[in-house]
């Protein structure tokens, strides 16, 4: 070994010893007679001190010593004269004796301290340098105690970890597909996995019982804070169970996890519908830390002579606490903030009901405070609030209420980081309607299975039938999701069926799967969390970004390796795919 401790474990007890240590320095101090040299390695940092008098050729020699460079010290442990408690090795600093220069580097293009000067997009292209910054390192040291102790639950549960195919079949529910060409099959590709979910499936037919695995999965979809290219969840499946213990199970899970990583006991999981979730967050991910239900207004506001109302198919409104006291400046902040393109709301109306009881409005014309005052009680509003209402077409309408009523919640600190309400929501619908296409799409995926009660509407009435299907939400976060699944051969069938596909091609897609369903499927079930979501949950930051090693940035880029970028071509050629110059895109 090159060293004889790391640069964060020395303490008082080991002064008078002689140690080697090895790292990068991070701070250089040239104090005339002394020399200080602050060395960092993943553990720590510690404190080297040269003196002039001592050994001046060791002092000049510290004295060249840039920014980063990697070098060697061998020195003997002395009690430090100015302490420094806020760090572990505070204590005490080291006497060089000795110094070697293990490699030299060049100036940083940004300071790697936890406050940098550096961009997102210059520490992205020197991913490798951002990397050796303490809250950056302490971001991946979480995530790796919290692989540990995912396994260590699961494995206790009975789980057996497996690995699954990296290069499979395309399909064409759910997100865009990331395709990779086959040489040795000329024309056709295959595609990295959106989820192991066939997979997981097979092997509860092949009697796994219990299967887990902390998987990289693929999805070429449009990009945001909580969302990568390549993602990481937890993937799980389970044989003989229902949807009762799938719940139990996975909060015993993320139970666990709060304890060993935050210290907290989380001790509720409430569970709220599908239908109940939208009807009173519009939102099928609410973030139930606060309150500020909506209240569907739209029998009290119908035939009041305002067209606005009148014309609505929804008028919903929710009180704002202790904000009849807002500015016309803020209420008009608020105003823009619905009208933006990504909201969609026409406008904003509001009721303040003072402090004193008065009661004013954006719409006093048409209103009279005794009818304004039946939508404050409606809503569940007090003295000193305020309502704010929507209206429009019930489902846009419900998707800008409910992004009002986060962007309230974070303006008035109603959504602390330290603070975690989980929730189950259940009972989804099964299918969804593509006006577009005029079909049916499934909410979750084909392979989710019907409430048993509403098997009877599958031929009558399928937009209908609920799904056995749940997510766990943690702070307005969908944390993970999963379902029972069918395990019926002619159930499956019947679901290609309403999904568009002819037997022919759900064969094509799916035989493999249908085929092992005719040696014996058991009931089964499963619930894959994400990963990334979970670290940067526990990290209490609001990107994924910030918990992967090499993170693409918001347009699918590895600003460090220059990728995606173009390919050889010799290689298009031996892969078959010829190049379309005109437009730069390949063709087979």
């Amino acid at each position: 070994m090159l060293r004889t401790h790391n640069c964060g474990e020395l303490r008082p007890a080991h002064i008078n010893t002689t140690v080697t240590l090895c790292g990068w320095v991070s701070i250089s101090r040239d104090l005339g007679g002394l020399t200080f040299v602050v060395i960092r390695d993943r553990f720590g940092i510690t404190q080297l001190r040269f003196n002039m008098d001592e050994n001046k050729a060791l002092c000049e020699q510290a004295r060249k010593l840039g920014r980063e460079f990697v070098i060697q010290a061998t020195g003997l442990v002395e009690e430090r004269t100015a302490k420094n408690l806020n760090i572990p090795t505070g204590e005490i600093e080291i006497k060089v004796s000795q110094l070697t220069i293990l490699n030299t580097s060049k100036t940083p293009p940004f300071t790697i301290e936890d406050e940098t000067d550096g961009g997102d997009d210059l520490r992205m292209r020197y991913r490798y340098l951002d990397l050796r910054r303490n809250i950056v390192r302490k971001n991946l040291e979480l995530r790796h105690n919290l692989a540990k102790y995912i396994r260590n639950y699961l494995d206790e549960a009975g789980f057996l970890e497996v690995e699954t195919p990296v290069l499979i079949k395309s399909t064409p529910e759910g997100a865009r597909d990331f395709v990779v060409p086959s040489r040795m099959n000329p024309g056709e590709f295959y595609a990295l996995p959106q989820s192991p979910q066939t997979f997981k499936q097979i092997l509860m037919v092949a009697g796994f019982d219990r299967y887990f695995q902390i998987v990289k999965c693929f999805r070429d979809e449009d990009l945001r804070a909580d969302r990568q290219p390549e993602f990481t969840q937890i993937d799980c499946e389970l044989s003989f169970i229902e949807q009762e213990d799938i719940l139990n199970i996975f909060e015993g899970l993320v139970r666990f996890l709060f304890e060993k990583v935050k210290g907290i006991d989380i001790l509720s999981f409430p569970r709220m519908t599908y239908d109940e979730a939208m009807e009173k967050y519009g939102s099928d991910k609410p973030d139930i830390r606060f309150g500020m239900e909506f209240c569907d207004l739209t029998a009290q506001t119908r035939n009041s002579g305002f067209a606005i109302f009148d014309n609505a198919e929804y008028v919903a409104g929710i009180a704002v606490p202790g904000a009849s006291e807002f500015t016309r400046k803020q209420v008009d902040e608020y105003t823009d903030y619905v009208k933006r393109p990504q909201i969609g709301a026409s406008g904003l109306i509001y009721v303040r009901w003072g402090t004193d009881g008065s009661i004013k409005s954006s719409v006093d014309k048409f209103f009279s405070p005794e009818q304004l005052q039946t939508w404050l009680q409606a809503a569940g509003a007090k003295q000193g609030d305020m309502l704010m209402v929507l209206c429009g077409v019930k489902t846009k309408t419900q998707k800008a209420l409910n992004e009002l009523r986060l962007e309230l919640g974070n303006k008035l600190g109603l959504r602390p980081k330290d603070t975690f309400a989980p929730l189950w929501v259940l009972d989804f619908p099964l299918l969804e309607w593509d006006e577009e296409n005029a079909r049916w799409h499934a909410m979750h995926h084909p392979f989710t299975s019907p409430k048993p009660d509403d098997l009877k509407l599958i031929e009558t009435d399928p937009g209908a039938v609920r799904a056995n299907a749940y997510d766990l939400v943690i702070n307005g976060v969908e944390i993970g999701g999963g379902s029972i699944r069918i395990f019926d051969k002619a159930l499956q069938k019947r679901m290609f069926s309403l999904l568009g596909f002819s037997d022919e091609a759900a064969q094509a897609q799916f035989g493999f799967l249908m085929n092992a369903f005719e040696f014996g499927a058991p009931p089964h079930g499963g619930i894959a969390l994400g990963f990334d979501r979970l670290c940067s949950m526990f990290g209490g930051a609001d990107s994924i970004r910030d918990f992967i090693a090499f993170p693409k940035n918001n347009s699918g880029r590895d600003m460090m390796i220059d990728a995606p970028s173009a390919i050889d071509e010799a290689q298009l050629k031996e892969l078959n795919i010829a190049l379309n110059l005109k437009h730069g895109t390949p063709t087979n």
